[in-house]
């Protein structure tokens, strides 16, 4: 109990987050709608793209505001855990199974995890090549 009462503000600002990453999340499911049993493209395309961000923010988070004490919170752990769903992608393949077929949901299943790590790595290296780039950048005097 005594964890909740000190870091009652922390629960807070994940809870806006992840409020506002399930909206994106069904935002996106309602653009990219499909068939039950066809290729389910909308949670392929969460989940990446938010592994992508993930890899992207934690550069910064960790190297360039690294005192900040909500934006992780905010953003990791609300925005992107709202946003990208290992449930539905669960529930995906066991959709493509129930459709008779098992060579694509098999497929979705490892393409999905082998894809989301080179995401993840694709986002760290894309956040380390702009940081490398902003500190190169003369600074402006005001």
């Amino acid at each position: 109990m005594r964890l909740l009462r000190d870091r009652w503000d922390i629960l807070l600002v994940i809870a806006a987050g992840g409020a506002l990453g399930s909206l994106a999340r069904w935002g996106l499911a309602q653009a990219l709608s499909r068939p039950r049993g066809s290729f389910p493209l909308a949670t392929l395309t969460e989940n990446l793209s938010g592994a992508f961000a993930l890899g992207l923010l934690m550069v910064w988070l960790t190297e360039v505001w690294p005192s900040a004490r909500y934006l992780r919170p905010f953003l990791a752990v609300g925005v992107l855990g709202g946003f990208t769903t290992f449930s539905t992608y669960m529930l995906d393949t066991r959709d493509l199974l129930a459709a008779g077929r098992p060579g694509l949901a098999v497929g979705y299943l490892t393409g999905t995890v082998l894809a989301g790590l080179c995401a993840v790595f694709g986002g760290l290296l894309a956040g380390r090549s702009m940081l490398a780039l902003a500190r190169r950048l003369p600074r402006r005097r005001r």
